[in-house]
């Protein structure tokens, strides 16, 4: 099952990709041009959907697994279990934040721009955390009965975005993604 692993690797690939993307559209904020909302919703949406839904609670399930082999790691693993909650609740915020601005809602650039600045940066350090830190040793210290237990944690569900069985609810995403390629 050390699968999950380099699904876990392929996942923050992803992510990292959308980030981008998101970034780009913040800069847009920035330059005092005019962002993309939907597709700025589209990817906190589907980050959310997909990676506080499916992707946090597998690592979580694991993460709990590798501090009972490595006991030194309580204190990092805690801080990224936080931090899935962190960008979790700014993602809610900022997902808030775009529907008001959709829904033709008056709301402050700043203040949009600071949610997104923040959601970005809470979760661009968070995959850097995992990818240096923690993805490695739970390779080296998870066994195989390990990888079943964390997988059955979350029913298998496909990913709505970059998963083999693409529906048509992020095709707006996908197409930008292609274009930035």
């Amino acid at each position: 099952m050390k699968s999950l692993i380099t699904r876990w690797h392929a996942d923050h690939v992803h992510f990292s990709r959308l980030l981008d993307l998101l970034k780009q559209q913040v800069a847009e904020f920035h330059d005092d041009g005019e962002p993309d909302y939907n597709l700025m919703l589209d990817i906190v949406s589907y980050l959310r959907e997909y990676g506080d839904r499916v992707h946090h609670p597998l690592e979580d399930a694991a993460f709990e697994l590798l501090v009972l082999r490595a006991p030194e790691l309580r204190l990092p693993v805690n801080r990224l279990k936080q931090e899935h909650r962190a960008i979790a609740i700014a993602g809610e915020e900022l997902v808030g934040l775009l529907n008001g601005i959709i829904g033709d809602a008056v709301i402050a650039r700043d203040k949009v721009e600071a949610a997104a600045a923040l959601y970005l940066a809470y979760y661009r350090h968070h995959l850097a955390t995992e990818e240096r830190d923690i993805l490695p040793r739970a390779a080296r210290l998870l066994d195989e009965h390990d990888w079943k237990s964390v997988a059955r944690t979350v029913p298998p569900q496909p990913d709505p975005l970059f998963g083999t069985m693409q529906g048509t609810g992020y095709r707006n995403l996908r197409d930008a993604l292609n274009q930035h390629a």
